[in-house]
């Protein structure tokens, strides 16, 4: 429709005489040329009109006056000559009709959002992963959103291990192995068996910041006879440094009964092929992990209970919450002067929706008050009120950076 107005507005088409106007043309052509019309119906039609001439301001007007204008020539304007001034377009129909047009391919050209903003995100600029080095090894980036950063203006660990997560599904999807479960191959649906974890290893040497785009590289290999490793590398896709090395075991569990099970064979074959032979990118952490009480726990929050948005598809709590339950018992102080670093996780249990948690956490040393320049170590457990275990932890604590320390001592001082 645009461009029919700019077409006609630049070459004005006329439009078809109306009949009334065509009947008093043939009319008036008749009477000019001298024509002699059928006495009849002429002089019917004169007297008709005389009959009943209409009359404006008093003034009769009618057929007779108008034929005899015709004849005279002399009361009806002449049309103005055919010159190329009045012959030009109507240009100001001609510039809105433009105009329309720009600002048309202006906004369907912002809707297109498929160029990449950064050089850094050519390698995958939808973010959806690719299978790389002979199919072993899956890659997608992640760009570090507003809402994934805390007070210190980097990513939280939360954010980190959902990253995890997320590669750890989109490998099984993109390998072709994806059935209907959380992860499942289509055997282990078959067969009504799940992942779960029981260990989880982290080492952070670098949060990454808001709109920094982190490339996480992920693979699988054996572990035991009836277990699989899972091992995870972040870096900075600008730079290439690693942020963040994880590795975790993983081991099988029937959805119906909730016990574990043994991989069976069919499953063997359909997984052993993306084994990757080589070594855990953390070293594993013999250390025994302590277990606490009242009575050996600095710190104990009680009351945690699981909201429906914590529930995963296997309908038990995903294990990411389990960090943040974990750290709900940590001191505040020490959240505000230093940063995690290190982390190991042992799964003892699964948490379901009506479960009551409390999260204990011991801190090493002398206190948080001694310890300002130095690391810190703390002892975690999660378990249900009636004293269950769920998950034993160990982290490890670093200093901030001095503008992390600025942040936050500005930060605690307009809370206070």
């Amino acid at each position: 429709m645009v461009a029919t107005a700019a077409t006609s507005a630049f070459f004005p088409v006329s439009s078809p005489i109306p009949d009334s106007c065509a009947k008093s043309t043939k009319l008036g052509s008749a009477n000019v040329g001298g024509r002699k019309s059928k006495s009849g119906s002429s002089g019917l039609q004169v007297k008709a009109n005389a009959q009943a001439p209409p009359k404006i301001n008093g003034t009769s007007v009618g057929l007779a006056t108008s034929v005899g204008g015709v004849k005279n020539g002399d009361d009806i304007p002449s049309p103005p000559a055919r010159t190329f001034i009045n012959q030009l377009p109507d240009w100001s129909m001609l510039l809105a009709a433009i105009t329309t047009i720009f600002l048309a391919a202006e906004k369907q050209w912002m809707m297109l959002d498929w160029k990449p903003k950064r050089a850094d995100m050519l390698m995958d600029p939808f973010g959806i992963g690719r299978i790389v080095q002979d199919g072993l090894v899956f890659r997608q980036n992640f760009s570090i959103r507003s809402y994934e950063i805390g007070a210190d203006r980097t990513a939280s660990i939360e954010t980190l291990m959902n990253h995890l997560q997320e590669t750890a599904l989109n490998h099984v999807k993109s390998a072709g192995l994806l059935g209907d479960g959380f992860g499942s191959t289509p055997e282990m649906s078959k067969k009504n068996l799940i992942w779960v974890v029981t260990k989880m290893q982290v080492l952070v040497d670098r949060y990454p910041t808001w709109g920094d785009v982190v490339q996480v590289d992920t693979w699988v290999s054996s572990s035991g006879k009836n277990g699989m490793r899972r091992d995870w590398i972040i870096r900075d896709c600008g730079s290439g440094d690693i942020l963040t090395r994880a590795s975790s075991v993983w081991v099988m569990m029937n959805k119906l009964t909730r016990k574990l099970s043994k991989i069976p064979e069919e499953v063997r074959r359909e997984i052993e092929p993306y084994f990757v032979n080589s070594d855990p990118v953390v070293e594993e952490d013999s250390r025994k992990l302590t277990k606490l009480d009242n009575e050996t726990a600095d710190f104990v929050h009680s009351g945690l209970s699981p909201r429906w948005s914590d529930l995963d598809i296997n309908q038990h709590v995903n294990n990411v919450k389990y960090i943040g339950w974990i750290l709900e018992s940590a001191p505040l102080a020490m959240l505000e002067s230093h940063e995690l670093c290190a982390m190991t996780l042992e799964y003892r249990r699964e948490c379901v929706r009506d479960s009551v948690l409390q999260s204990l956490t011991a801190v090493s040393g002398a206190g948080i008050s001694n310890l300002v320049n130095s690391g810190i170590e703390c002892q975690h457990l999660l378990r249900f009120e009636e004293g269950a275990e769920i998950v034993r932890g160990r982290t490890e604590w670093r200093p901030k950076k001095a503008n992390y320390n600025g942040n936050a001592d500005q930060h605690s001082a307009e809370t206070a």
